[in-house]
C-alpha cells in the first residue's frame, strides 16, 4: 500500500498531480487542498484504490481527509470519485459535524450527490466519524435563512463557521452579512 509521497510536483492535469519521487512520476487525483505548485516539493497523503484493470492513487493534504476519504469508501454506493468530491468540497472537520447534525443538505450541495446517497452517508456514518465538539446552537437554521436569501450551502457554512453558535439566529446571520460584505 502506498500510504504517502514526499517528491517534486511536476505537472498538473486537471485535478490530478504529477509527483515525482526518486525519479518515477506517480500520478495523484488530489483534493484541491493539496499544494499543486510546479516545482514544489509536497508531502501527500494517498489512498490506493486497487481494481481488477486499474491502480489509482488518491491524494489529500491531511491524514484525516484520508481517513474520511476511508470511510465514506464503506458507504454502499459511493466510490472512489464521488468520495474524492465529497471530502474536496469542504474541510473534514465541517463534513463531520455535517454528519454528526445528520444534516443531509450538506452533502446534496456537492455535484453528483443526490439526496438517496446523502442520507446513506449520514445513516452509515453517524455512528463511526467523532464530530468536533459545537455548542448547541442554531447554526442549521442561520444556515437555512442565508440559503433561503440566495446563498450556497458551502459559501453559508463558510460564513457561519466563525460566529458564535450560541448567539440567537437572527444575530448569526446578521454577522454572517456583514462578514461577507
Amino acid at each position: 500500500m502506498i500510504s504517502r509521497l514526499r517528491g517534486m510536483v511536476v505537472a498538473r492535469h486537471g485535478a490530478a498531480l504529477v509527483v515525482e519521487v526518486g525519479g518515477v512520476g506517480y500520478q495523484v487525483a488530489a483534493t484541491p487542498r493539496v499544494p499543486a505548485r510546479i516545482g514544489a516539493e509536497v508531502v501527500v497523503e494517498t489512498y490506493l484504490h486497487v481494481r481488477e484493470d486499474a491502480l489509482q492513487l488518491y491524494g489529500f493534504a491531511s491524514a484525516d481527509e484520508r481517513e474520511l476519504f476511508e470511510l465514506l469508501l464503506g458507504v454502499s454506493g459511493v466510490g472512489p470519485k464521488v468520495a474524492l468530491a465529497i471530502v474536496s468540497g469542504s474541510p473534514p472537520a465541517e463534513l463531520r459535524r455535517a454528519i454528526a447534525r445528520e444534516d443531509t443538505a450538506r452533502f446534496e450541495a456537492i455535484p453528483g450527490i443526490g439526496r438517496k446517497t446523502a442520507q446513506r452517508v449520514v445513516l452509515e456514518l453517524k455512528g463511526a466519524v467523532s464530530a468536533v465538539p459545537e455548542a448547541a446552537g442554531g447554526a442549521p437554521l442561520a444556515r437555512q435563512a442565508l440559503v433561503e436569501l440566495g446563498w450556497s450551502v458551502v459559501d453559508a457554512e463558510r460564513a457561519l463557521a466563525d460566529v458564535d453558535e450560541s448567539l440567537p439566529v437572527e444575530e448569526q446571520v446578521r454577522l454572517a452579512l456583514r462578514q461577507a460584505a
